[in-house]
C-alpha cells in the first residue's frame, strides 16, 4: 500500500475509501495535491481563471481596439525565438511522458492513478505541471496576432482551445497529478505541437525556407488525428472487462473533449478545404510569418494562406475572428 499521508483542505470533495483489491490508497485526493500544492499556479483556481478571463478580453477586445489606428507590429525575429523555443519545450514534454511512464512502465491500456511519491511518478507530475503550465506560454500566439493586427486568426476556436485547455488541466493536476491513463492526450497533444511549431518557425524565417514546408496542407490532417488517437485510447476503458480507474469522471471527460475538438477541427476543415469559405475573399498579396495553434486559415478559393496571415484590416472592431469595417 502507497503511505502518502495529506491533508484534506476541501470539503466538498468527499475522501476516497482504501481499495483493498487494489492495494491503492484512494484517501489521498486533496484539494490541492500534496505532491503540487507548491507549484505555481497550483494554489487556487482563482488566479488561473483570472489569467485567463483577463486573455479573453484581451484577445477579443482591448487588443484589437489598442491596434486599431497603429501600425502592425514586425516580429520576425521574436516568433522566430518562440516558435523554435516552443518546439524545444514540448520536445521535452513528450521525452518526459515518456520516461515517467508511458515508455516504462505503463500498459497504454488501464493505467490508474498513482498517489505514491516515488521517484518516477513525481517525474510525472513534474511535467504534467509544465504541460499545464505551457499552455500559458501558447497565449502569446494571441498575442502575436493582436500586435501584428491579424484579427482575422482570432477566431472561436482559436480563443476556446487556449483558453480551455490550461483551465481544465488545473483541475486534473490539482486532483490527480499522476493521472495514468489520463495524460495520454497530453503527450500526444504535446507531440503534435513539436510538429506544428517546426512549421511555424520555418515560416517565419521567411521565403528561403518556403521550399521545406510542403507539408502545411496536412497540418490540420495532423491535428485531427490526435483527437482521434485520443478518443481511441481513452475509449478502451468502456470495453474492458475491468478497470478499477479511481475517478471515471476523468475518462468521460477525455473522451468528450477528443471528441469535442474533432467535431470543431472538422467543421474547419469543411468551410476551409471544402467550401473554401473561411476567409472573405481578399486582394491582399499572401505574406509569410505568423505563429498560431490553429488551423491554417484560407481564402475564399479554398488556398491556405501562410500562418498568421490574414487580410490586415484597419480600424476595425473584432469579435471572435469576425471584423466590421467602421
Amino acid at each position: 500500500m502507497y503511505d502518502l499521508q495529506c491533508q484534506w483542505t476541501h470539503p466538498d470533495i468527499p475522501v476516497w475509501n482504501h481499495d483493498s483489491k487494489t492495494k491503492t490508497c484512494f484517501s489521498c485526493m486533496c484539494f490541492p495535491d500534496a505532491r503540487v500544492r507548491d507549484y505555481p499556479l497550483m494554489q487556487s483556481p482563482v488566479h488561473m481563471t483570472s489569467i485567463l478571463l483577463g486573455y479573453i478580453v484581451f484577445a477579443v477586445y482591448v487588443g484589437p481596439r489598442v491596434m486599431s489606428n497603429r501600425k502592425p507590429f514586425h516580429l520576425k525575429t521574436p516568433m522566430i525565438i518562440y516558435n523554435l523555443s516552443m518546439v524545444l519545450l514540448n520536445a521535452f514534454i513528450v521525452y518526459e511522458f515518456m520516461m515517467s511512464g508511458w515508455a516504462t512502465t505503463f500498459t497504454w491500456r488501464c493505467d490508474l492513478i498513482d498517489p505514491s511519491t516515488s521517484p518516477q511518478t513525481l517525474r510525472m507530475i513534474r511535467v504534467a505541471w509544465l504541460f499545464y503550465f505551457s499552455k500559458f506560454i501558447e497565449l502569446l500566439d494571441t498575442v502575436f496576432f493582436v500586435l501584428r493586427k491579424k484579427q482575422s486568426q482570432i477566431t472561436f476556436l482559436h480563443v476556446f482551445h487556449h483558453s480551455f485547455m490550461p483551465w481544465t488541466w488545473w483541475w486534473g493536476v490539482t486532483l490527480t497529478p499522476a493521472g495514468g491513463m489520463g495524460s495520454f492526450h497530453a503527450m500526444v497533444n504535446a507531440t503534435v505541437h513539436v510538429i506544428m511549431y517546426t512549421y511555424y518557425g520555418l515560416s517565419a524565417a521567411g521565403p528561403r525556407f518556403q521550399k521545406y514546408l510542403w507539408w502545411k496542407k496536412y497540418m490540420t490532417a495532423i491535428q485531427l488525428t490526435q483527437f482521434i488517437l485520443v478518443s481511441i485510447h481513452i475509449s478502451q476503458y468502456y470495453f474492458m472487462e475491468k478497470c478499477d480507474y479511481q475517478v471515471p469522471l476523468w475518462i468521460h471527460l477525455v473522451w468528450m473533449y477528443g471528441v469535442l475538438f474533432f467535431l470543431l477541427f472538422s467543421h474547419f476543415w469543411v468551410q476551409a478545404y471544402i467550401k473554401g469559405n473561411r476567409l472573405p475573399a481578399m486582394a491582399d498579396k499572401v505574406k509569410q510569418n505568423g505563429s498560431t495553434s490553429e488551423p491554417l486559415t484560407v481564402v475564399t478559393n479554398g488556398k491556405p494562406l501562410q500562418n498568421g496571415n490574414g487580410h490586415h484590416y484597419t480600424n476595425g472592431k473584432i469579435f471572435m475572428g469576425k471584423v466590421k469595417e467602421v
